[in-house]
């Protein structure tokens, strides 16, 4: 029995699959029931074999389209990468905070604190509250266990990564100034990519972020984007060391 109060249309959830029976995929939805995928939801364009997308066992992330009675109906093809991405690290997330009150509480408490919180809060925002207000936290676990807890937190605080990148851009055409801003400025639109001037045409790009891998393709991508502007407008540009 699904737990529809639970669930909304239009959100992302992680699913297992359970089975595949002619075009139909039947999911486990994480923590809350059963759900179907068809098959025109599980890919765009022709699918000659749906094991080529989804096996019995497999973790998916999905999105729920609509909830009629007790019958979920999700789709595979319709969840963005970036909402897969938010999905997933919400769920390391859990599991982290989990897996740190069953160290502190012990195996046969931690699942009675957990529902005790999920009555007022989301785990993951409960224990985003935690890390603003600490008190919070002696009210659900006591003050010894909440010492403990917010110890382990402390000590797991993200340590921001940063890139830095100098370069040389110039334009020596009488509209320099605004051709060498029109680049930069439309290259870091969008991006968390702060770029200061240094001196006689050189600039700074720098970018903070706790996923290394993350800020680095950010970077990649915007560097690129103010070398492909630069050629085409006859710009000097260079990367320096």
């Amino acid at each position: 029995m699904v737990n529809n109060y639970e669930l909304e249309e239009g959100q992302i959830v992680l699913c297992i699959v359970e089975k595949i029976l002619g075009t139909t995929v039947f999911v486990k939805i994480d923590g809350n029931g059963e759900g179907t995928i068809t098959t025109s939801e599980i890919s765009p364009g022709r699918i000659r074999n749906l094991r080529d997308y989804v096996v019995p066992g497999k973790k998916i992330v999905c999105k729920i389209l609509s909830i009629r009675g007790e019958r979920v109906h999700l789709s595979l093809r319709r969840v963005k990468q970036s909402e897969k991405k938010e999905l997933l690290e919400k769920v390391a997330k859990e599991r982290s905070f989990r897996a740190m009150l069953k160290t502190v509480l012990g195996k046969e408490n931690v699942g009675a604190v957990v529902e005790k919180i999920g009555e007022d809060y989301d785990l993951v925002d409960f224990f985003e509250k935690v890390r603003e207000d600490s008190d919070l936290l002696e009210k659900y676990v006591g003050k010894s266990d909440g010492e403990k807890i917010l110890k382990i937190l402390d000590s797991k605080k993200d340590k921001l990564k940063e890139i830095r990148k100098k370069f040389v851009l110039s334009n020596k055409s009488s509209e320099g100034i605004s051709v060498v801003r029109d680049i930069l400025e439309s290259s870091c639109k969008g991006s968390k990519c702060e770029i200061s001037y240094v001196a006689a045409g050189k600039y700074r790009l720098g970018i903070k972020g706790e996923d290394f891998k993350e800020i680095k393709g950010e970077v990649a991508k915007v560097m690129g984007d103010v070398e492909k502007k630069a050629r085409k407008k006859g710009c000097e540009f260079e990367v320096l060391k």
